[in-house]
């Protein structure tokens, strides 16, 4: 009875990830100093959020949720961004090198900006989705008066 809201309630768990995944992408789109490899600061990586869906994609597994408890959505992992970072001219920096030049995060504030709208955009929709179970359910018990 409870599958659909419990569908709908992982895939809201995981936008909530990805949103708060992004923000903090974007709270250090300036950050020179993320973290210490090998001695030295290396500037914020992106990171980014995988998901897949509980049960694989084959046609026998959407057969079989549709029989018993399973489906949804789940994180399978969260990975940094492996391109390189950006070299800007700021010779006054306190992280530049010799040359004048300072490494800074391979963030782009206007990928996150879509992702962040792709993300909340599909929170809305599980909302509705929700909503829509949650109503049926009380017709449901409505048609028992």
């Amino acid at each position: 009875m409870f599958h659909g809201m419990n569908i709908s309630g992982s895939a809201l768990t995981s936008q909530r990830l990805r949103m708060d995944v992004t923000s903090a992408n974007m709270a250090n789109a300036e950050t020179t100093r993320g973290r210490m490899v090998d001695g030295e600061w290396e500037p914020y990586r992106r990171k980014m959020v995988h998901m897949e869906s509980q049960g694989g994609t084959r046609f026998q597994h959407f057969l079989q949720q549709a029989q018993e408890e399973g489906g949804g959505v789940t994180i399978s992992e969260i990975t940094e961004d492996e391109t390189p970072f950006r070299d800007v001219f700021q010779p006054d920096h306190p992280d530049a090198d010799d040359e004048g030049y300072v490494q800074l995060p391979n963030v782009d504030p206007l990928k996150e900006m879509i992702n962040m709208m792709g993300a909340t955009r599909s929170y809305e929709a599980n909302v509705t989705a929700l909503d829509a179970h949650k109503s049926m359910l009380m017709r449901a018990l409505e048609i028992g008066r």
